[in-house]
This record gives C-alpha cells, sequence and structure tokens, in this order.
C-alpha cells in the first residue's frame, strides 16, 4: 500500500524535489582525520560506514558528529578505550557504499560497525528491490570483515520533519522512508550480530544544521546514544544466548 502511494504521489512533488535539489545547500563534512581514539585499559574498534552522516556534515569536528558520538558512548558503558574510524561520501547510495566503500574499509575486524545509509536512495528513486539487494551486499561484506562484529543498521531518520523539505514533499519522502525501513529489518533478520535502529530525536529548531537537512551535533549526539544502545543489547543477547547454548552442551 506505502508503495502505492509514494508511486501515486510522486508526479505531483517531483516538481518540488527538483527545486530542493537545485536549491539545497551543500555542506561539506568537518575538515578533519577520519579516525580517533579515546583513550582506556583495552580498545575496542568501532568503524562507520556511508553517507554524509558518517562524514559528519553538520557537525564541526568528527568526534562531534555520529561516530565520535557513537564511540564515546561505547567507551563510557564499557570501560574500555575506542578506537574509531570512519569511511563515508557525501551523496553516497547503497550501491556506491557496496561498490565502493567496503574496499575501502581498514585492515583488520571491528568490534563494533555503524551502518548509514538509503536516505540518498530515496532521493534518487531507487526501487526497494534495489534497496534491498545493496543493503545485502553491505551487512554480508561487512559480515565477512569482521565475523565477530555488531553491527547497527541505522534507520531512516524523521523525514517528515526535515525543515529542507517542504510539504508535501516530507510527508511523501516520509512514506517512502517507512517502506525502506520495513526491507532493513527484514534484511539484518537473517543476522543474529547485525540489529535495526529506529532513529528518532526530537525535532526541534536547534536538531538540524543550518541546511535543515543533516542532524545538528546535539542530534548526532542523541542517534549515537540510540545506536551504541542497540548494538550492546544485541551484545549481551548474544552472549547471553552463547552462555546458555555452552550450558546445555554440557550437562
Amino acid at each position: 500500500m506505502r508503495q502505492l502511494l509514494f508511486w501515486s504521489c510522486l508526479p505531483f512533488v517531483l516538481p518540488q524535489a527538483l527545486r530542493v535539489r537545485r536549491t539545497a545547500p551543500r555542506f561539506a563534512g568537518p575538515a578533519c582525520a577520519r579516525s580517533g581514539r579515546i583513550a582506556g585499559n583495552r580498545s575496542l574498534r568501532l568503524i562507520g560506514i556511508g553517507d554524509s552522516v558518517i562524514e559528519g556534515v553538520g557537525a564541526s569536528t568528527l568526534d562531534r558528529a555520529l561516530v565520535g558520538q557513537t564511540a564515546q558512548v561505547l567507551a563510557r558503558e564499557l570501560d574500555s578505550g575506542v578506537d574509531w574510524h570512519c569511511v563515508g561520501s557525501i551523496g553516497a547510495t547503497s550501491g556506491k557504499i557496496a561498490r565502493q566503500l567496503l574496499g575501502r574499509l581498514p585492515a583488520g575486524p571491528a568490534d563494533f560497525i555503524v551502518v548509514s545509509a538509503g536516505v540518498n536512495d530515496i532521493t534518487s528513486l531507487a526501487t526497494l528491490r534495489q534497496w534491498r539487494r545493496s543493503l545485502s551486499d553491505i551487512v554480508s561484506g561487512l559480515d565477512r570483515h569482521s565475523p565477530n562484529a555488531i553491527i547497527a543498521v541505522a534507520g531512516i531518520p524523521p523525514l517528515k520533519d526535515f525543515p529542507l523539505l517542504p510539504r508535501p514533499l516530507r510527508t511523501v519522502m516520509a512514506i517512502r522512508g517507512h517502506s525502506f525501513d520495513q526491507v532493513a529489518r527484514q534484511v539484518v533478520a537473517a543476522y543474529p550480530n547485525v540489529v535495526h535502529a529506529q532513529l528518532e530525536f526530537q525535532t526541534r529548531g536547534d536538531s538540524f544544521a543550518a541546511d535543515g537537512f543533516h542532524p545538528s551535533e546535539s542530534s548526532y549526539a542523541a542517534l549515537a546514544r540510540t545506536l551504541a544502545f542497540a548494538m550492546l543489547e544485541r551484545r549481551t543477547r548474544n552472549s547471553a544466548g552463547d552462555s546458555m547454548q555452552a550450558h546445555s552442551l554440557s550437562l
């Protein structure tokens, strides 16, 4: 039903979409190193891969953007050091992430991985089949690179509240976002170490960067908490399952 509604409404909002694409401000990510370290007694590895959210557009530095702030939450909750690394590209679709960015992953497995993808697929009118195939390629590639990592696939953000998008365009984009999230949940369900993290945050005036499209630093902090706690919950659940399995085998 959502898919039919989206494609039925698209011709009416297409002029708005083209105008937004033509006039929207173009922000670069922070001009800084793509990696960082939080000191601690032991060190875990966190990788972020994906679109402009991974590149930190809207933040002054990457340690105040999504990956850096996710690392801070993990370090605090696990009482550990965290080495983090960003592999991002502004405007990247899931297809580009699968084809190009997977090949730029740092050597050696990670303990945690954050994936941000999907919004550029929506704005470029990718089909659900294309989204499913590319997201599956991303997740399977990350699972091969880091078979023991907990992976969080970020959900589509609340497009219905994005200031840059006029109505009714934002409503139509939000409908598409729900469909993309449904597919993403189906993809990650095949992997016990992968979780889909629904993104919700307060959409006040200070929730967005100056472009009205990317998160502000305070919203990056909220999203980082969502992703970090989703990964920690999955890690705890998997550890409990392994313990129960080991106990049953010993009886």
